[in-house]
C-alpha cells in the first residue's frame, strides 16, 4: 500500500473509531486527590453466565498526551460490558495540553505522575471495585490498553519484576488472569527507532537526558518475564504503532524465557481495535473472553 493510501485508511479508521458518542459510566470512583485520579465503571449487563462477572481493566491510549483523555474509549468499554464484563476505565495524569519546546505537539506524560497514577489505580482496584461494582470478580481481572495504554498495561503487569528500589515495585506478582495488550509501545528502543507518536516515548521520560537512566522502570521490553499471561494483538497496516515494535517486545519476551502471544490482522490498521464497529475489536473481546472466564 501506497504511503499516501495508508495515511488515507488509518484518517478512515480513525474517524470511525472516534465517530461514536463518550458513553456515561454506572459509576466513578476516585483514588486520589487530583481530577484525573479517577476510575469509571461499566456494570456487566446482556447475556451472560450468573454470579459475578470478570473485571476487565481499559487503560486508554492517546500517546500520554492532555487532549486524549478516556472519554474516547468509552465505547469500547460500553462494548465489553454488554459482553458480560465488569469494566473499570483508568484516568491518569498524562502530560501538559500546551506545545514542547522540542515536540510538535503538547508533550507526552509526566514523570513519574502518569505511573504513580496507574500503580495508585491498581492499588486501590479491589476496594473500589468491592464498593462501586459490586458485581466485579476481581479475583478474575485481565488488563487491556490501548497503544500508550497498552504500554502501561503491559507495565502494570510488571511490576514486581522492577528494579530494586522502583517506588512502584511490587513484592509479588499481581492478581490477574493476565493481559490483552492492544497494538501498545511496547518497545521504547524500537518506537524511537521509528518515532512512534513523534517521539513519545523519550518525552514520557523526561527527554533523551533521561531516557536511558529511565528505561528500565518503564519500558516494558525491559521488564520480562512476568509470568502472567500476555497477548498482544495487532493490525499489520498499522502506521501509527508499527508491529515492528509488538515484534520487538515478543522477541524480548522469548529471550526472557516467555510466550507472548501475537496477534496479527490483516487490512487493519491502528484504532480498529478499539471501534465497536470494527470486526477487529470482536477479535479482542474474544482474546479477553478466553483469560477472563
Amino acid at each position: 500500500m501506497s504511503d499516501d493510501r495508508a495515511v488515507e485508511r488509518d484518517a478512515a479508521e480513525a474517524a470511525s473509531a472516534f465517530s461514536h458518542p463518550p458513553v456515561a459510566p454506572d459509576a466513578t470512583a476516585a483514588y486520589g486527590e487530583h481530577p484525573d485520579q479517577v476510575v469509571d465503571f461499566y456494570a456487566p449487563r446482556g447475556p451472560g453466565p450468573d454470579g459475578p462477572a470478570p473485571l476487565v481493566v481499559v487503560l486508554h491510549g492517546g500517546a500520554w498526551r492532555a487532549p486524549y483523555d478516556r472519554q474516547h474509549i468509552t465505547p469500547f468499554a460500553d462494548l465489553l460490558a454488554r459482553r458480560g464484563f465488569a469494566v473499570a476505565n483508568v484516568e491518569y495524569r498524562r502530560g501538559s495540553s500546551l506545545p514542547h519546546q522540542n515536540a510538535a505537539g503538547p508533550v507526552a506524560g509526566r514523570w513519574p505522575e502518569t505511573f504513580d497514577d496507574v500503580a495508585a489505580a491498581f492499588d486501590a482496584l479491589p476496594g473500589l471495585a468491592a464498593s462501586a461494582l459490586p458485581q466485579a470478580d476481581v479475583r478474575r481481572t485481565v488488563v487491556t490498553g490501548h497503544s500508550a495504554g497498552g504500554q502501561l498495561a503491559l507495565w502494570a503487569a510488571a511490576r514486581h519484576v522492577l528494579p530494586a528500589g522502583s517506588p512502584w515495585r511490587l513484592a509479588q506478582p499481581p492478581e490477574l488472569r493476565g493481559v490483552v495488550a492492544l497494538a501498545p509501545i511496547a518497545d521504547f528502543v524500537v518506537a524511537e527507532e521509528l518515532d512512534v507518536c513523534g517521539g513519545a516515548s523519550a518525552q514520557l521520560l523526561g527527554g533523551p537526558d533521561t531516557f536511558d537512566a529511565r528505561r528500565p522502570y518503564a519500558d516494558p521490553a525491559s521488564l520480562l518475564p512476568t509470568g502472567i499471561a500476555t497477548t498482544i494483538v495487532q493490525g499489520r497496516d498499522d502506521i501509527v504503532v508499527p508491529p515492528r515494535v509488538s515484534e520487538s517486545y515478543v522477541e524480548a519476551a522469548a529471550k526472557a524465557g516467555e510466550m507472548v502471544g501475537l496477534t496479527l490482522l490483516d487490512g487493519v490498521g491502528h484504532f480498529p481495535l478499539i471501534d465497536p464497529a470494527a470486526d477487529a475489536c470482536a477479535v479482542v473481546a474474544e482474546e479477553i473472553s478466553q483469560l477472563a472466564w
